[in-house]
């Protein structure tokens, strides 16, 4: 209803709206969820290969395939958790087909370079600890030991670039603070961040358009509070901080709201279904996981702003939900 926002800034919100189609479809046609946990672990395994020759074959510093560096290594990662938890629904060794899935995603989330992903597998683990229970069989506990054990192995391996990349954000961190370089990746983000927050808070109800906050960040930049290459940026760089600029706390909320709504489900799932067997805990569990990636990749990037990142969110969030409650409806039946 904003006079300044174009017909055009609804594309996005009606391509997620219409998406929920993808959870009636499998509600109706019913597909086994073997062909969802194939298609992740042959993506993701495709993924990492890409990625990787790109990496080291090419000899590129920050590959991102097709797209951007940040958003695949994100997606990649995403992807590979999930395969982790598909393990559930393999017996046998036929589970070392999604463990190769869950160390391709991490594989090639590191050969990415990208940062952000880190603070998603910390919430993976945490999520693993609580949930830990499920991981009934002996391989599914060792290969999630494995998988943790890759990521940390990655530092100590200088061809990686973990540890270069690691110290260099903590470098970042301390040249902002300490009043040195701030034109550096995170010094960018943290000045964004400043930036946001100050704009947000002089209206913190308002829904202001693209061409209103440029203007508050040209006076801000003009009057010396922020520095000037905040205006070289496309977006804040969180996505918490870039709903709350441009939507105001009743954005905010909506935002918070559209990601824990979706988490409170899968939990339901799990909580109210524990004594299930793998085809209800299985895909609640990667939603779980799918939701609390986002969460956290939007904790240093914008990964909603990505129409690409954004789709596959919401159509594998879909799936996900059409998956569970299909493996309700047959518990429920048997």
């Amino acid at each position: 209803m904003h006079p300044d926002i174009q017909l055009r800034a609804l594309e996005k919100p009606a391509r997620i709206f219409f998406c929920v189609t993808v959870l009636l479809a499998v509600l109706a046609s019913r597909p086994r969820r073997k062909a969802l946990w194939w298609g992740l672990i042959a993506g993701t395994v495709g993924g990492a290969v890409f990625i990787c020759y790109q990496r080291w074959g090419l000899d590129i510093s920050r590959p991102g395939g097709l797209i951007n560096s940040i958003t695949f290594g994100d997606i990649q990662l995403c992807m590979g958790m999930m395969c982790l938890a598909a393990v559930l629904d393999f017996k046998g060794r036929q589970a070392l087909w999604p463990a190769l899935g869950a160390l391709a995603g991490l594989a090639g989330s590191v050969a990415t370079g990208t940062r952000g992903g880190w603070i998603a597998v910390l919430f993976a683990v945490v999520l693993f600890i609580k949930y830990g229970h499920f991981l009934r069989s002996r391989i599914s506990r060792a290969l999630a030991a494995l998988a943790l054990l890759l990521l940390v192995s990655t530092y100590f391996i200088d061809q990686t670039g973990t540890r270069e990349r690691l110290e260099q954000g903590v470098h970042d961190v301390t040249a902002y603070y300490d009043g040195g370089a701030s034109y550096t990746n995170v010094g960018v983000r943290l000045e964004l961040w400043k930036g946001g927050l100050a704009l947000a808070k002089q209206h913190p109800w308002r829904i202001s358009s693209t061409r209103e906050i440029r203007a508050e960040l040209e006076r801000e930049v003009a009057a010396g509070r922020l520095q000037p290459f905040v205006l070289e940026a496309e977006h804040f760089h969180n996505d918490m901080v870039h709903v709350l600029v441009y939507g105001g706390i009743p954005g905010l909320l909506v935002y918070l709201f559209t990601m824990l709504a979706p988490f409170l489900f899968f939990l339901r799932i799990l909580r109210t279904h524990e004594s299930a067997g793998p085809s209800v805990i299985a895909p609640a569990l990667a939603g779980m996981l799918l939701v609390i990636g986002y969460f956290s990749f939007g904790l240093t990037e914008v990964i909603f702003w990505s129409i690409l990142s954004t789709m596959f969110y919401v159509q594998m969030l879909f799936l996900l939900m059409g998956f569970c409650l299909n493996a309700q409806d047959e518990r429920k039946a048997a």
